[in-house]
């Protein structure tokens, strides 16, 4: 939801109203599709973790909202730990071999390393435990 300030001249101008009009429009069509939405994370899931932390609420459009906001994080920290693992493969192919013949599919493993610095950018320290060190 975007929150913009109006000054005091335009509040009663018909602009702003068409623009909350269109506004409550598209945000009504938006609640018609979380309808028919499955979002990767289960209802359920939500919905207990919702309970869990205190949180009650019985429109299941609300809670989708939710899961499809987790999924979208989830998604952007797999992306940056992706982007982390090439850059780390890609410097270490440079390094150990240059004359490798043709165009190889790369697959990529996530590992701790790619995740920790993609978790850090969202403000969440993960770290091994001493055992494993």
């Amino acid at each position: 939801m975007i929150i913009e300030t109006v000054p005091l001249s335009r509040m009663g101008s018909p602009s702003v109203i068409e623009d909350d009009a269109g506004a409550g429009h598209a945000l009504s069509d938006f609640l018609l599709q979380l309808e028919n939405y499955s979002p990767s994370i289960p209802d359920s899931v939500v919905a207990h973790y919702l309970n869990a932390s205190g949180f009650e609420s019985q429109d299941p459009r609300l809670i989708r909202l939710i899961a499809l906001a987790s999924q979208k994080f989830l998604s952007d920290i797999a992306n940056d730990a992706l982007q982390h693992c090439k850059m780390r493969t890609s410097s270490q192919i440079t390094q150990s071999s240059k004359n490798q013949k043709g165009p190889k599919e790369k697959k990529y493993v996530m590992s701790m390393d790619d995740l920790a610095p993609a978790l850090q950018e969202y403000g969440i320290v993960a770290r091994k435990p001493h055992y494993f060190v």
